[in-house]
């Protein structure tokens, strides 16, 4: 039997209050694609970031091509073959494509000579990409190809890539998966997280599951269905969101000829969006990252601030209204970027509720915080949206990227917020996470509350929207019943088609339903 090119045994690490991962024990083959699967707090980034040398085990051994590996540092790691793609970039934007590989090498050589490189590993492996371009300008998909670069510049023998897809457009998913597929028929092994099963599916042959940091099972994905995955994962059957039907409720929000300035160079300006948002329903706005998704979420909530007339809530003008203000009256945002911006990563989970909670939730008085009250409400978010934390005293960045997602949805949605404006609310989220956070978002919905669900995941928007539209370079096309959309009318809504286009090509197809 072929020796593995790696094997894990036994490796257990823990934490205090949690042991993430207990006992594990697979291999990987040379030429392999291996998913490793599991849901948020299973223990799948303690143990990649074990293999590339950012955490140390308390037991268990490693071995690399037959001999004993042990990386002390990611450095170790990369001097014995092992590359590793993370599901943040670590890119300046300031800096072009060549100056930022160049930062990630050992011992770079001159300029030309890494833009040649560049242009010669992107040609080999069918990966666009100009070295001399601004990495600000570059769509997720290219700085995603920047980092993969990187890596292959180091001719790996194993490449780690943590949600590799999160961020991409379908066509840029086709682009990675032929790369990956190549790398593969050369000999390098591939281990590949993704919450994305039907992406395992297609790519991958082999995966192991973790569960509470045990390995609870193997599959081969191509003979195992996404739903078969995602109940191993969770031991236990998946919830799909049941979507009840109600009727629209009175007029709850309205934007007339918004437009803003781009914040910063590499941003996007908001052009003349037109919109009208009624309780009870769900209005899912589509569109490839970097269309302006960051700076709606900031025009509603009130980082950016827009001529007063332009936002109307509840016939109030508030355009020019802060965000504490916003909120105090029932407008309520969950931005895109969960760490850092939706919490603070040291503070606690307590102090993060306090930051948004505290006017809504009475955690405060005359600057003065109510520690016990604020500590009930963090508790209760984590009890309701199943947050695998020892307790809101922890830190936010101890805990794993999906488990922080539910904590920052959940603190919004328990809330009871007249008006909540979410982007990309199930970014990282395993399949039962997300099922949980799309069915409260229903609920919300139910209740009266309006809901504005922006989202790159169209499979999402198309099962929880009551109404879709798309933004393109910062305009906002008219929303639409989801109901019915078909996959060509999605994709010219989404590539700025006007509504005549979209409508004549609904006239004359009968095109793929992805609704209803």
């Amino acid at each position: 039997m072929t020796e593995p090119l790696l094997r894990l045994s036994g490796l257990t690490k823990a934490y205090p209050g949690v042991v993430a991962n207990r006992d594990v024990s697979f291999d990987i083959s040379r030429g392999e694609i291996h998913a490793l699967l599991g849901e948020n707090g299973a223990g799948k980034s303690t143990l990649v970031k074990t293999i590339y040398g950012l955490v140390k085990p308390d037991s268990g051994t490693m071995t690399l091509e037959g001999k004993p590996f042990a990386p002390a540092d990611p450095h170790a790691a990369r001097g014995a073959g092992v590359a590793m793609v993370f599901q943040h970039f670590s890119l300046f934007d300031a800096m072009n494509v060549a100056e930022n590989i160049a930062l990630g090498m050992e011992a770079p050589p001159p300029p030309r000579e890494i833009a040649a490189q560049v242009r010669k590993v992107s040609d080999q492996y069918g990966l666009p990409l100009d070295p001399t371009r601004i990495v600000g300008e570059l769509s997720a998909g290219e700085r995603q190809r920047v980092e993969i670069i990187r890596c292959l510049l180091q001719d790996p023998k194993l490449l780690i890539m943590d949600e590799p897809t999160s961020v991409l457009t379908p066509q840029e998913v086709t682009i990675l998966f032929e790369t990956l597929r190549r790398l593969r028929a050369e000999g390098t092994a591939i281990l590949y997280i993704s919450h994305k099963l039907e992406e395992i599916r297609a790519l991958c042959e082999n995966a192991t599951v973790l569960r509470l940091g045990e390995v609870v099972g193997t599959c081969d994905p191509r003979a195992t269905s996404a739903r078969d995955m995602a109940e191993l994962m969770v031991g236990s059957a998946l919830q799909v969101p049941q979507k009840p039907d109600r009727p629209a409720g009175d007029m709850v929000l309205t934007l007339k000829n918004l437009s803003a300035k781009a914040p910063h160079r590499f941003g996007t300006a908001l052009k003349d969006i037109n919109l009208e948002v009624r309780r009870g329903e769900v209005l899912g706005i589509g569109g490839v990252a970097g269309n302006g998704q960051d700076e709606l979420v900031a025009v509603l909530s009130g980082e950016m601030r827009t001529q007063a007339g332009m936002i109307m809530y509840q016939g109030q003008q508030i355009g020019q209204m802060p965000p504490n203000a916003r909120r105090h009256i029932g407008l309520l945002t969950a931005p895109e970027e969960r760490m850092g911006h939706a919490a603070a990563p040291d503070m606690s989970l307590t102090e993060n509720a306090v930051m948004t909670a505290a006017t809504r939730q009475a955690l405060a008085k005359h600057g003065f915080v109510h520690w016990g009250r604020a500590r009930a409400f963090a508790q209760d978010v984590i009890k309701t949206f199943d947050v695998r934390t020892p307790g809101p005293g922890n830190a936010a960045r101890s805990l794993s990227g999906g488990n922080l997602q539910k904590f920052v949805i959940g603190r919004e949605i328990m809330q009871d917020p007249d008006v909540l404006v979410v982007n990309q609310p199930t970014w990282g989220v395993d399949a039962s996470a997300a099922a949980a956070i799309r069915q409260a978002l229903l609920d919300l919905a139910a209740k009266g509350a309006a809901v504005i669900c922006i989202s790159q995941d169209l499979d999402e928007l198309m099962e929880i929207s009551d109404r879709f539209a798309a933004l393109n370079e910062g305009r906002l096309s008219s929303p639409r019943p989801a109901k019915g959309l078909t996959v060509e009318q999605i994709g010219l809504m989404l590539g700025g088609a006007h509504d005549m286009e979209v409508a004549r090509d609904a006239h004359n197809s009968g095109g793929l339903h992805v609704a209803g």
